[in-house]
């Protein structure tokens, strides 16, 4: 399935999961063995298709590069994908993958995937990659036959001069696949960025990748942002404050699509750490991956 080829001033191919995310908001404390009142939202989700549709908002013409099952649930995604203005190119096979994301008051989550068709990506066109300005690339597709299709996003992006950039995206990942071993193939993807929050960071020495060709922000929450620029170079970035936090399901996505949305515009990269928050910020008062409502010029949520 797709659109036509990417038009625009500026153009990102996201790489990586369509899911259903079913969000649940839990009504008090959980009580085990017995029912628990809740609020349960399902939503368009997986980290690259997140990112992918964020971008959109932010006038970014945007492909999406993924795998969702030959089934309803994969049909109404890749429309929510459309509807955003995504030009969606996914495989249609299997099952369609799930995520349920428990939410406690203070708005963390803690997620429950079947990625099932997403993990399955593979055999992809170079034509589905190409001709865009930046790859982004989700390392949850680095476990599985989707590592080849990063490989070759990463080949794609170095023989056409595009930005390429990969997030960290679960410290169970980097424990999965070994923290030695993730750090050695995010390395060999030659990303331009990389994007990791502080437990990933630590868990498999992410820091250390900065070069001169790579650099790697690290956020940490409501402290300041890191940005790693090799040569034992860097800055930090305050975090403007939120009034509430709700869900803070896809505010690390938001932060990639502002941050690439900027970087696509000639932002630096201190400049871009600064869009990223802009949008993470609002995405922290919806429920789920999702940006409902508007920010003036200087990022403040209006009704």
């Amino acid at each position: 399935m797709g659109g036509g080829a990417l038009q625009g001033r500026r153009s990102l191919v996201c790489v990586g999961d369509l899911v259903e995310d079913v969000v649940v908001w839990a009504a008090g404390a959980t009580r085990a063995g017995t029912d628990n009142p809740a609020r349960i939202r399902r939503a368009r989700g997986g980290a690259a298709s997140n990112v992918a549709t964020f971008a959109s908002s932010l006038g970014t013409a945007v492909r999406f590069v993924g795998r969702v099952g030959d089934d309803p649930v994969g049909a109404a995604l890749v429309r929510d994908l459309a509807r955003a203005g995504v030009d969606a190119r996914v495989q249609r096979q299997g099952r369609t993958g799930t995520i349920v994301i428990l939410v406690d008051d203070d708005g963390e989550r803690t997620m429950y995937p079947d990625r099932a068709a997403a993990a399955q990506l593979a055999d992809v066109p170079d034509l589905w990659l190409s001709g865009a300005d930046a790859i982004h690339l989700s390392a949850y597709s680095l476990a599985g036959p989707s590592l080849s299709v990063l490989r070759q996003a990463s080949g794609i992006a170095r023989a056409e001069g595009a930005i390429l950039t990969i997030d960290a995206s679960s410290v169970a990942l980097i424990d999965a696949v070994g923290p030695t071993p993730f750090r050695a193939l995010i390395r060999t993807l030659q990303p331009t960025y990389v994007f990791a929050n502080g437990i990933e960071a630590d868990a498999a020495s992410l820091r250390d990748l900065a070069t001169s060709g790579t650099t790697v922000v690290v956020k940490n929450g409501v402290e300041p942002t890191e940005v790693h620029l090799g040569g034992n170079r860097s800055a930090t970035v305050r975090v403007p404050p939120v009034d509430e936090v709700r869900d803070t399901t896809g505010a690390g996505d938001a932060f990639a699509a502002g941050f690439l949305s900027a970087v696509l515009d000639a932002a630096d990269a201190v400049e871009a750490v600064e869009a990223g928050h802009r949008l993470a910020r609002r995405v922290l008062g919806e429920p789920g991956a999702t940006l409902s409502m508007t920010t003036d010029e200087n990022g403040t949520v209006c009704d």
